[in-house]
């Protein structure tokens, strides 16, 4: 089988990061695993693999012909069978099929705010899911909600799962005590709810003032985020609240801290929850999306309510006790490498392709 997967961005998000997770994956199972990257380059570019093939489009445009070509071009030269194209990258795939007929389409949906599927677009994607012979799901919201609209008889909902991370260099450091760390893995936008984050780092503040936030993620320098930075300056967070922006050595950020929390108004299935099972951090999540397939309530961490004060009450819990951090830790370790590990999830996919083509 030979398979790329198309990506816009290589950004540090969720969708990029299962891009290159499946195209790392597959070098090592298929006759060819690439990676495409249509928009867009980034820190993600140095997570592909030596054994993994990539191609950068430069695309400029939503019809850039030019980029069309070159991708038909890039596929013909190669000869590949499947395109598995993530989120907004399906209508470049779209728009080479018909160019190509011989090939055959997946899409990726990795829809973050799958809490409000009714205000979600679908013109372009009744144009071009017709062409598509399968769709695979982040969670069973976005997996239902692709059937009840019509978009495919042939979805499936496939986990985000982690991989074995090549050696990172080592470069951030954490502000703060050591011991007295709670990161939240996030890119700074609507749906990852940082004023939630805010209202609890309040409380937090207020009892024990020694211990601190550390935001990692995108930061796009947009009116969310001039606002979130207001916001930690009129609360008095300066020495509570840190911002980090985008960091490449993502183990090393996790392995100086000691509680990782996600505040999200709406998720997927969220990858920093696997990368915190993955470092055997105690964890304090929203109960939106799949989070709730990962953690269980009281058992390997917490699932709450968009409440900052029963939000604080949980975190309070962790806090305060060192061996449940332990505890928590291990167990959802446990449970990322059982249900959410690379070979789990990469055995249902190729199993799912070869039925699709039979």
């Amino acid at each position: 089988m030979r398979i790329i997967q198309l990506i816009d961005t290589l950004a540090a998000g969720g969708a990029e990061r299962m891009a290159v997770n499946y195209a790392n994956a597959l070098n090592t199972r298929i006759d060819f695993s690439g990676i495409v990257c249509t928009r867009q380059e980034g820190p993600l570019r140095e997570h592909i693999g030596s054994k993994t093939a990539y191609f950068f489009l430069n695309k400029k445009r939503t019809l850039d012909f030019k980029a069309i070509w070159a991708l038909r071009q890039y596929v013909t030269q190669h000869n590949i069978e499947v395109i598995h194209a993530h989120s907004t990258s399906f209508f470049l795939a779209f728009m080479v099929k018909l160019l190509r007929p011989s090939l055959q389409l997946v899409w990726h949906d990795h829809y973050g705010d799958s809490e409000f599927l009714k205000a979600r677009p679908t013109l372009a994607l009744r144009l071009a899911l017709p062409f598509f012979s399968g769709i695979i799901a982040v969670n069973q919201k976005l997996k239902n909600w692709a059937e009840t609209k019509g978009f495919g008889n042939n979805v499936i909902y496939l986990e985000n799962f982690t991989t074995p991370q090549k050696l990172e260099q080592s470069t951030s450091k954490l502000h703060g005590e050591v011991g007295k760390r709670i990161v939240s893995l996030a890119n700074l936008r609507l749906q990852k709810n940082h004023a939630l984050l805010l209202e609890v780092a309040v409380l937090v503040q207020n009892s024990h003032p020694n211990w601190t936030f550390h935001l990692v993620g995108k930061d796009f320098n947009d009116d969310y985020s001039n606002n979130l930075k207001k916001n930690i300056v009129a609360l008095n967070l300066e020495k509570t609240v840190f911002i980090y922006g985008t960091r490449s050595d993502v183990s090393n950020v996790l392995h100086q801290a000691t509680i990782g929390i996600l505040t999200s108004s709406s998720e997927g299935l969220a990858l920093a929850l696997l990368e915190y099972g993955t470092a055997g951090l105690a964890t304090v999540v929203t109960d939106v999306g799949e989070n709730g397939a990962v953690v269980s309530n009281g058992e390997n961490g917490y699932l709450v309510d968009q409440n900052s004060k029963r939000f604080y009450e949980k975190l309070l819990l962790l806090m305060q006790d060192e061996v449940k951090r332990s505890t928590f830790g291990a167990k959802l370790k446990e449970t990322v490498h059982a249900k959410f590990s690379e070979e789990h999830v990469i055995s249902r996919y190729l199993s799912w392709l070869e039925k699709r083509n039979t």
